[in-house]
């Protein structure tokens, strides 16, 4: 069986026309500074000698696309330059406090624009990839919040990349139950990630063991934040960022090895085979035809929508990840837009990107009715759902990511 089959695979295969799925807030929180490739050729210098495999990342990390990295901290943060990497204590220490600050500003920013109150909050729905404490901060956030202590939380883990779309997917499903149950739902989703202070682990095992590792030429730090309802005690107010017509998650077979991001004493270690991206955009088809059979609602004369009939809030992995998918599905730069923009501007976020994406899409003018938003993560997992943009939001003026 082909690398691109797939062994464990949802869908939500007989949709409603309406599930009363709506994405009411949305807010993005990016650090102050950011760090173009000269950074990393900068710390390189200052703590590891010329080898063959630095040269080669560093050449790398001038043509990767991306212009500049939202980062934590400047090319001069103590704990980038400190005589040994940061372990991951420290790196969890820093994390409770700046990532939970992050989290915090990033949940107000979502939660204004939705407008209701935290004490109708009544699930919590969070991811990371760069903490991994006990208990996670998700506890922080919801306290510095004030949200109550019934609200029930999910943390998910060892979702990488994907984890945005997948906590989304998590809350649209939790929500549902709840509409089952004919109870109201606000489902707070959140994801962040701080992975700029990781650079000295990874210039470390390029170091010692000279091999080329590309994770440290594309991660910065971001957190992204979500309100979904269910509509059930709804009473008007301003109109949805975006609705939730339906999602797909499909697990790639035999991939285990091709994405990841393993625990170590210095933190966290990115795995990415140069697989990667040709694996990604042989996926992309098979499960957005998947998952347009599933949406008959959106047919016109009995034919599903083309992938270009959409825009597209696509997780920028990498340029050759947003090329690949481009030229899989038949697009254009355009249809691609905010991921490309995202990409240039902040670099890959991991978990929190996609959301971000998702943001600045409403924000770029008019656009299509309907959104494919795409993400990868470990596994390889593939995490897509669709959306539509209430007809009021497709004149929304541009604005500046803040």
């Amino acid at each position: 069986m082909s690398p691109s089959a797939v062994h464990n695979s949802t869908a939500n295969n007989r949709f409603e026309n309406d599930l009363s799925l709506s994405i009411v807030g949305l807010g993005v929180e990016y650090p102050p500074f950011s760090l173009g490739p000269e950074a990393l050729e900068t710390v390189a210098a200052r703590y590891y000698p010329e080898s063959t495999a630095l040269k080669k990342v560093l050449s790398i990390n001038r043509f990767t696309g991306i212009d500049t990295r939202a980062a934590i901290g400047t090319v001069d943060h103590p704990l980038a330059n400190q005589p040994t990497p940061p372990s991951i204590t420290q790196l969890n220490d820093f994390f409770r406090e700046e990532g939970v600050r992050l989290s915090v500003n990033a949940c107000r920013k979502a939660l204004k624009e939705w407008g209701g109150s935290v004490d109708e909050i009544t699930h919590v729905v969070t991811t990371t990839c760069t903490n991994s404490a006990n208990p996670g901060f998700d506890h922080y956030v919801t306290k510095e919040l004030g949200i109550k202590s019934s609200a029930e939380k999910v943390l998910l883990h060892g979702v990488g990349c994907s984890g945005g779309l997948a906590a989304v997917r998590t809350a649209a499903n939790l929500a549902l139950g709840s509409s089952y149950r004919k109870k109201a739902a606000r489902v707070l989703v959140l994801a962040c990630e701080i992975s700029s202070l990781l650079v000295r682990s990874e210039l470390d095992s390029i170091d010692r063991d000279q091999t080329v590792r590309l994770g440290v030429c594309l991660f910065s730090d971001c957190a992204s934040s979500i309100v979904l309802s269910n509509g059930v005690g709804d009473h008007g107010g301003s109109d949805p960022v975006y609705e939730v017509l339906g999602w797909k998650h499909e697990v790639l077979e035999d991939t285990e090895r091709d994405l990841g991001f393993d625990v170590d004493p210095l933190g966290w270690k990115v795995v990415l085979s140069p697989r990667v991206p040709s694996l990604a955009a042989a996926a992309v088809s098979p499960a957005f035809q998947d998952l347009m059979k599933s949406l008959p609602e959106l047919h016109k004369g009995g034919k599903p929508p083309a992938a270009s009939d959409f825009d597209w809030a696509l997780h920028p992995g990498g340029s050759t990840i947003i090329s690949g998918v481009e030229r899989a599905m038949n697009l254009t730069p355009e249809h691609l837009r905010a991921s490309y923009e995202i990409y240039v501007n902040y670099g890959n976020s991991s978990s929190a990107t996609v959301i971000s994406v998702m943001d600045k899409l409403r924000r770029m003018g008019e656009g299509r009715e309907n959104v494919i938003a795409c993400a990868f993560g470990p596994g390889i997992v593939l995490e897509m759902m669709v959306l539509r943009r209430p007809s009021a939001l497709q004149d929304l003026p541009t604005e500046a990511l803040d």
